[in-house]
């Protein structure tokens, strides 16, 4: 069989019609079939462009010039939108954003799970989709100036100082800066990965939004914090809104943000905050979600799918601090929750405590080992939740749902993908997937949550 040979070479110059986005927000023309990826392209838009790079089955390009521009286009209101790897559709108005997440949703499931028939609602958008994040996690570098505190530059490890983010909570970048400048104040230098020297690594905030408590945690290389009394001291002065100064110590040569050790230098473990009428009790190594508008909003649908009349058993796999399961609990007679990390556990019991829930049941373990222990002790589900990571559920917990039978399950999803290889594995089981829901958490990027509801088929 003939070797096809791309339509393009690199450094060729072609006029192109864009038609399409894909799942990283890139513009996509076609050149005699052949796909042409250009960042801050948009459909309907025309012009002439660089190829910069030809793979095998497609090639990337650079916009040279826009000869005809979208309806859809915006002015991003970032001054470093174009620079920063935080955002990617800030230049696409926002009602065009949601059809796009609707859009991608309904082909990745035809594409990855073949399923065609089923009903997608448009997305779920916020009425202000900005200043929504309620958690800031930043990369600290140095300048000639002194320390910086941004997000890194798209593909690059380089670090954009940001005094203000268009999608953090505005009071979470006031506690950036502030450590930004008391550090460099007592000449606390920054992180090197490359040579592995330097004391500051990243700097975390976490905001109550129906609270206003804010937590603040250095994640450090090492356990001695030069000038650490008076580093706190200034903060507590500069923030009287902070209830929390935390140390986080990663000595390991690594990507991953947080190490093991964590230490409360002042103030509380905890901050608090409110999702509809539950409390939560977050630490520095909780998982909660970073929008806390969206996040009613997907519990809501999640809620509503369970369709939970008060006499159900209910099985929450993934529960991390109880946040579902707390909301389910207000419904169902019992809710058994699991999750791996023991921490998250201890934190998901504390919060049931907190608002007077007795009806919840918390374990520690693997979803996919702990659930069929359950079943073989006679402890089954009439309503199954899974909020997997982006990874999905694990083959064997998809085995216990089909074994189990519970007639409802709710897939809370933040990765179309999975989610579509997953509901084609339990459609396989005896189910039939009925509608999707997504909604979107985080405005301006292309990630999507989704909430979809299967029923079984006998």
């Amino acid at each position: 069989m003939a070797k096809l040979t791309p339509p393009v070479e690199k450094n060729q110059y072609v006029t192109v019609k864009f038609e399409d986005l894909t799942h990283e927000g890139a513009g996509v023309a076609k050149v005699d079939g052949f796909p042409i990826f250009v960042q801050n392209a948009l459909p309907e838009e025309e012009g002439n462009v660089k190829i910069i790079k030809v793979k095998k089955g497609f090639a990337i390009g650079r916009m040279m010039e826009t000869t005809k521009e979208s309806r859809f286009r915006t002015e991003p209101p970032c001054p470093v939108y174009k620079q920063c790897g935080g955002c990617q559709l800030q230049h696409l108005k926002y009602e065009a954003q949601l059809d796009y997440k609707t859009k991608q949703v309904k082909e990745v499931l035809a594409r990855l799970g073949n399923i065609k028939d089923v009903t997608v609602h448009p997305t779920l958008g916020m009425e202000d989709p900005w200043n929504y994040r309620n958690k800031a996690q930043v990369p600290v570098g140095e300048s000639e100036g002194g320390l910086v505190a941004g997000f890194y530059k798209q593909r690059s490890h380089d670090i954009i100082d940001i005094e203000r983010c268009m999608i953090q909570q505005e009071q979470n970048d006031d506690v950036v800066q502030a450590v930004r400048k008391i550090c460099s104040k007592y000449g606390i230098r920054a992180y090197d990965e490359t040579k592995h020297k330097g004391t500051l690594r990243h700097v975390m905030v976490r905001y109550g939004a129906t609270t206003g408590e804010q937590m603040v945690v250095l994640v450090t290389r090492t356990k001695e914090l030069p000038n650490k009394n008076k580093v706190i001291e200034e903060l507590r002065a500069r923030l009287p809104q902070l209830k929390s100064i935390v140390q986080n110590v990663n000595s390991k040569k690594t990507n991953v943000i947080m190490g093991d050790e964590t230490t409360v230098l002042w103030g509380e473990e905890y901050i608090y905050d409110n999702i509809g009428d539950v409390k939560f009790a977050i630490s520095a190594r909780s998982f909660y979600q970073v929008n806390p508008t969206q996040t009613k909003v997907l519990y809501d649908k999640a809620l509503e799918y369970a369709d939970l009349q008060g006499e159900e058993e209910v099985i929450d796999a993934y529960c991390g601090i109880g946040t579902i399961s707390l909301f389910l609990a207000q419904k169902a007679k019992k809710v058994y929750g699991v999750e791996i990390v023991p921490e998250a556990i201890e934190d998901a019991k504390r919060n049931a405590e907190l608002n007077g829930i007795t009806n919840a049941e918390f374990e520690a373990g693997k979803a996919e080992e702990v659930i069929p222990a359950w079943y073989k002790k006679g402890i089954s589900a009439d309503t199954l939740v899974v909020d997997p990571p982006r990874k999905g559920c694990d083959e064997a917990l998809l085995n216990t749902i089909i074994d189990m039978k519970p007639n409802r399950v709710v897939y809370v999803s933040c990765n179309p993908g999975t989610l579509a290889r997953d509901l084609q594995v339990l459609e396989g089981g005896g189910y039939k997937t009925v509608e999707v829901q997504p909604v979107d958490m985080f405005p301006h990027t292309t990630h999507v949550e989704c909430c979809a509801l299967l029923v079984r088929k006998d």
